[in-house]
Parts: C-alpha cells; structure tokens; sequence
C-alpha cells in the first residue's frame, strides 16, 4: 500500500465514522485481515494491509482528524463562503478535515495534501466538489498557514 492508497483508506475510515459513531482507536480496529479480505472484492485499495509505515500515517490522521473534528469542521464553516455547511457533502467535508489536519498537523506539504484532495474528490464525488474544495483549501491555506 502506497501513501495514496493509505490516505484513501484514511478517508474511508473518517467517512464510516461520520455515519457509525466511532472515533480513532474504534475505526482503527477494521483495519485488520478478516475486514480487507471480505472488501478486497468490492474494493482493489483493501487487496493488501498497510506497511508499518503506512499504519503510522493512518493511526495518526484518523485519531488526529477525529480529535480536531469541531475545529476543523470550524474552519469549513468558516472558509464555505456562501454555503450552508449542513449542504456539503459528507465525503467532501472528509476530504476537507484530511486535508486541513495533514497540512496543520502532520507536516504534509500543502500543494502534495491539497492535489490528492482534488483526486479524492474527483474519485468519489464530482468534479465540481474538486473546484469547491479547491476553493475552500486555497482559502484555509492563505489565511491559515500561510499568515
């Protein structure tokens, strides 16, 4: 697993955990053998479990966005100009909260987190969602990170 795949899988995690209820340590627990094996049909990202790497960069973005979820949902409210953020869909504002975290907490470089925030988008959205986040992003990193 490659760190693309890694940081699909992340979304898939904080995706499951908007409709589940469960946070970090509970979301992190399906990433185990039995669970890729019974997806690794549906899905090609579930054919292999994550290095050890890969699980340090998933166990730390998914505690890390779960914990921040009020701020980071804050700075969507903030930065969706125009848009009622309960509008937004549930998978564009988990691409946001991944991003937003990696750039904030994780040192990921924004152009590297905001690009496969635009592949996320365009890969389980729309493209539409991809120009939205894009907005968004160039906002929250102008104001955010950049000051």
């Amino acid at each position: 697993m490659n760190r693309r795949e890694a940081r699909e899988l992340v979304l898939h995690l904080i995706f499951a955990g908007e409709y589940s209820g469960k946070r970090g340590a509970e979301l992190l627990e399906s990433v185990n053998e039995e669970n890729f094996a019974s997806l690794e049909g549906e899905y090609e990202l579930y054919r292999e479990l994550p290095s050890e790497g890969q699980r340090e960069y998933i166990t730390r973005a998914v505690t890390g966005v779960m914990e921040h979820l009020p701020e980071l949902d804050g700075y969507i409210a903030n930065y969706a100009v125009g848009w009622n953020v309960a509008r937004i869909s549930r998978i564009s504002k988990c691409i946001l909260r991944l991003s937003m975290y990696e750039v904030l907490y994780m040192g990921i470089p924004v152009g590297a987190s905001v690009n496969e925030a635009l592949e996320l988008a365009k890969q389980y959205d729309s493209p539409e969602a991809a120009g939205f986040i894009n907005g968004i992003m160039g906002a929250f990193v102008k104001q955010e990170v950049q000051a």
